[in-house]
């Protein structure tokens, strides 16, 4: 056994749930590691979140995040037992109906997932925010940057820093100029179709779980619904992406010129530090399964580099990043 299995058993012994059944869940992309508890007795279940601090993470954020969320009527995990210190968490078991599970097996509810998806950022938006760091044009673009030194660079094998520093000037600038034009509001960052479940049986935006949610920062309110429209892990239909811009449209009262020009330069920088991560995790964390998302975030990045506003970085992003060919994305397996 080792030591962090016994903490973990030390953990659970202190709480309901000493005597449940484990069963592994299917990870993500953090050192966080999920398992299915069942009560034999009771017939309840929960969720074992096993966050080791040695690996970097830390279950403070998620648990004041999720305690936020629920009191705007939102339907995070509450949270059944805790040792921050131990980075060990118990929670409500939102079940397995991922909206992405949902909508393959029943395309018909697509639309209302969506709609509601969408709600739930409308509702959101309208709580005043918990003081969290924001997530602001410097960070952005550093993070933006990633394409270059996670991605170009490996594909390329040497770095250019001149068409590095040329873009991180410009696109900062850009940054700069739509951020400071509307109210920041609580941003998830990994709103998607695998970090949303589906509960019918609850009523309003409370149908949507919500998950993964603890790298929550102050950003713009085009950002999460970026993320849920210009999805890495599934094709959102054109016509659903323009309905749902829409719809937030509509509930939000935002200019609609001036949201249309920041749901594209954030979802350049969200589909640039998707690049780079993507190619992070192949390369570095022997997980080349990323790899095969990579054509749909850059087809994404090149849709939104159409929009006037990323004129200043679009021709230099287009000559400087390789496309994912099948002999480039080669470059980024792990040895």
């Amino acid at each position: 056994m080792t030591e962090r299995e016994a903490q973990l058993r030390a953990f659970l012994g202190r709480t309901d749930w000493a005597g449940a059944e484990r069963a592994a869940l299917a990870g993500d992309a953090s050192n966080r590691r999920y398992e299915r508890l069942s009560d034999p007795a009771t017939r309840q279940g929960a969720i074992l979140m096993d966050a080791p601090p040695d690996t970097g993470e830390d279950v403070g954020p998620f648990i004041e995040i999720a305690r936020f969320l629920r009191a705007a009527g939102l339907s995070a995990p509450d949270i059944l037992a805790q040792d921050r210190q131990a980075g060990f968490l118990i929670l409500e078991d939102l079940g397995d109906d991922l909206f992405a599970r949902v909508v393959a097996a029943r395309p018909d509810l697509e639309v209302q997932l969506y709609e509601t998806a969408t709600d739930v950022l409308v509702a959101l938006h309208r709580a005043t925010p918990p003081a969290l760091a924001e997530y602001g044009p410097a960070l952005m673009t550093e993070l933006a940057a990633l394409a270059f030194s996670k991605y170009r660079d490996r594909i390329r094998g040497a770095p250019d820093p001149a068409a590095r520093s040329r873009f991180e000037s410009r696109f900062v600038a850009i940054l700069r100029e739509i951020t400071a034009q509307v109210p920041l509001v609580l941003i998830q960052r990994d709103y998607h179709a695998e970090n949303l479940l589906w509960l019918p049986m609850r009523s309003g935006v409370a149908r949507v779980g919500l998950l993964d949610f603890q790298d929550a920062m102050l950003g713009h309110p085009a950002y999460d619904l970026v993320s849920l429209l210009q999805d890495a892990r599934r094709d959102v239909p054109p016509a659903i992406e323009t309905a749902m811009r829409a719809r937030y449209l509509a509930a939000s009262g935002h200019d609609p010129d001036a949201f249309a020009t920041a749901y594209a330069v954030l979802g350049a920088q969200r589909n640039l530090r998707i690049l780079g991560v993507f190619a992070r995790l192949a390369t570095e964390r022997a997980k080349p399964h990323y790899l095969g998302l990579v054509p749909r975030v850059w087809a994404h990045l090149q849709r939104d580099l159409d929009h006037p506003a990323l004129a200043p970085v679009a021709g230099l992003l287009r000559d400087a990043l390789p496309e994912p060919s099948p002999e480039n994305l080669a470059a980024l397996h792990p040895a």
